[in-house]
C-alpha cells in the first residue's frame, strides 16, 4: 500500500469502499514468450500480471493521488 502524508482529522470518520478498475491484456499466442505464460494456470497468470502492472503504474500515478489527496475534506483515493 502506498503512503500518504494526508491524516483524517480526529472528527472524521473513514468508511473504506473497495472498487476496481480492470485492465485486459492481449497476448500474441503465436509468440513464444506469451506460449509459455499462457501455459500458466489462471490464478498465476492473473497473480502475475497485477503485480507487474502495480509495480510499473504506482510509482507513476503517486504524486497524482497525493495532489487529489491533499485538499480532501470528503474522501482520500489509495492504491492498496
Amino acid at each position: 500500500m502506498l503512503k500518504y502524508s494526508y491524516q483524517p482529522n480526529e472528527r472524521q470518520k473513514m468508511v473504506k469502499v473497495e472498487h476496481s478498475l480492470k485492465f485486459v491484456t492481449e497476448f500474441d499466442e503465436t509468440n513464444p514468450v506469451a506460449q509459455q505464460f499462457l501455459k500458466l494456470d489462471e490464478y498465476s497468470r492473473v497473480a502475475m500480471l497485477e503485480s507487474m502492472l502495480k509495480d510499473l503504474i504506482a510509482p507513476a500515478i503517486e504524486p497524482r493521488l497525493e495532489e487529489i489527496n491533499k485538499n480532501g475534506s470528503y474522501a482520500i483515493l489509495k492504491l492498496i
